[in-house]
């Protein structure tokens, strides 16, 4: 981390993304305007692990530089998950009252896509002017908010932002198919559905997670409830074996037929949910199916076919979701199998995709010897670093029996400031 962040710092400070293989930046989530994005993303991380000076010269940049008054239109959802939430969880770890007043001012930009005759935001926002785009969306572009949006009604007293994220994911829910399913595309103007897949993979897979997290967080009963029925649903209509091994099949969520035995990698986080929900020995079959991937290929592909057993895509995108699960089951159990996938996660990432300036994504996880791609997605930052390091450290910064971490990997709950010397503390 120390080495990735110090040529993050010479090469592409305040920049969004660096690209490892070449040394230079792209922009995201604006197309032409950059918001330090990775800077933003990994200032917990910075934090949790110790590294006091690095988070100090981060938090500087953010207060002096970082500004959402942009006349520029950005993903609603990625902002919120990426941005938002990665200053929450660095006001978390240091309180500082800068760090939550530019959080509640990027809400307050991002909150106007959610004034629909539904209550479900448009996917598209721009920031200036607030003229909001993209009806047609994804459960996950609609409900991936409450952790984020509750916690910072409570942290300034406004309850708007709770309110509407909580009223975006009971207007999917409302919407689901008589088979207790959804599907991954909607329009959130008339709330009629514009596709008919169900997956727990991407479109879909976050709006699951945060049902969860609505009850784990904030004690939200009526989150549980979605969740248990929608996960009682999965489990019935898309639970499917093959070879010994767990997969969701995606099928049409009116019917039940399976129509892809395609999975996305983004869908290996499920395990650890499913784990988190009360239905540990699936959580963790499902997790093993991924981890003999893993085995095969060193690196999952984006994409894989269990009927076929090859990739469907041979991309990989610097994805976290393995990790994710794999130390999501070991806060639940402690058992060391999780610890082992972790490892080899780590070591494969440490082994084929590190370059000059960095970590990048690789282009074909098949080619020998892997080929690479040229790329650090800002998420790197605040999610599998953090999964790695808090899966052997110990660190007393962590609560590892009372914590919450986003879909972004952000720590909402759970960091420990009791103990951190004077000289560590934040400056003023």
């Amino acid at each position: 981390m120390i080495w990735a962040w110090d040529l993050y710092r010479a090469h592409a400070w305040g920049k969004d993304e660096i690209k490892p293989v070449s040394g230079g930046v792209s922009s995201f989530p604006l197309k032409d305007r950059h918001l330090g994005l990775s800077l933003v993303e990994a200032l917990d991380t910075l934090w949790v692990m110790g590294l006091d000076s690095r988070f100090q010269d981060g938090v500087d940049w953010v207060k002096a530089n970082l500004d959402f008054d942009v006349d520029g239109v950005v993903s609603v959802f990625e902002t919120s998950i990426r941005l938002l939430g990665g200053l929450l969880s660095a006001h978390h770890a240091c309180g500082d009252p800068v760090l939550l007043a530019k959080a509640r001012d990027l809400a307050d930009r991002l909150l106007p896509a959610f004034d629909t005759p539904t209550g479900m935001p448009y996917r598209k926002i721009n920031l200036r002017t607030h003229a909001s785009s993209e009806p047609v969306t994804s459960p996950a572009d609609i409900a991936t908010y409450l952790p984020e949006w509750e916690m910072l009604s409570q942290l300034t007293g406004d309850p708007r932002y709770g309110r509407a994220a909580r009223k975006a994911a009971v207007a999917i829910f409302e919407r689901r198919s008589k088979l207790d399913l959804v599907a991954t595309q909607i329009d959130v103007l008339t709330g009629a559905w514009r596709d008919r897949r169900a997956t727990v993979g991407s479109y879909c897979d976050s709006f699951f997670e945060y049902l969860w997290d609505g009850w784990q967080l904030f004690g939200d009963a009526e989150c549980k409830r979605m969740y248990d029925v929608c996960t009682a649903a999965i489990l019935k209509h898309q639970q499917v074996w093959k070879h010994g091994s767990l997969w969701f099949a995606d099928v049409d969520f009116e019917t039940g037929a399976v129509v892809s035995t395609e999975q996305d990698e983004l869908a290996s986080f499920y395990g650890g949910l499913l784990g988190q929900g009360g239905a540990l020995k699936l959580g963790a079959a499902y997790t093993e199916s991924w981890a003999k991937v893993q085995g095969r290929f060193g690196v999952l592909p984006e994409g894989y076919d269990y009927a076929t057993a090859k990739p469907a895509q041979v991309t990989n995108a610097l994805r976290p979701e393995l990790a994710d699960a794999a130390f999501t089951l070991w806060l639940l159990d402690r058992n060391p199998r999780w610890r082992e996938i972790g490892r080899d996660h780590f070591l494969a990432m440490k082994r084929w995709n590190k370059a000059r300036f960095g970590y990048t994504d690789l282009a074909d996880v098949t080619a020998r010897p892997k080929r690479q791609a040229d790329h650090c997605p800002g998420y790197w930052w605040s999610e599998q670093m953090k999964y790695y390091y808090l899966l052997f450290a110990d660190t007393p910064r962590f609560d590892y029996a009372h914590n919450y971490l986003s879909t972004e990997g952000n720590v909402l709950l759970g960091l420990r400031r009791q103990g951190v010397r004077p000289e560590q503390a934040m400056r003023t």
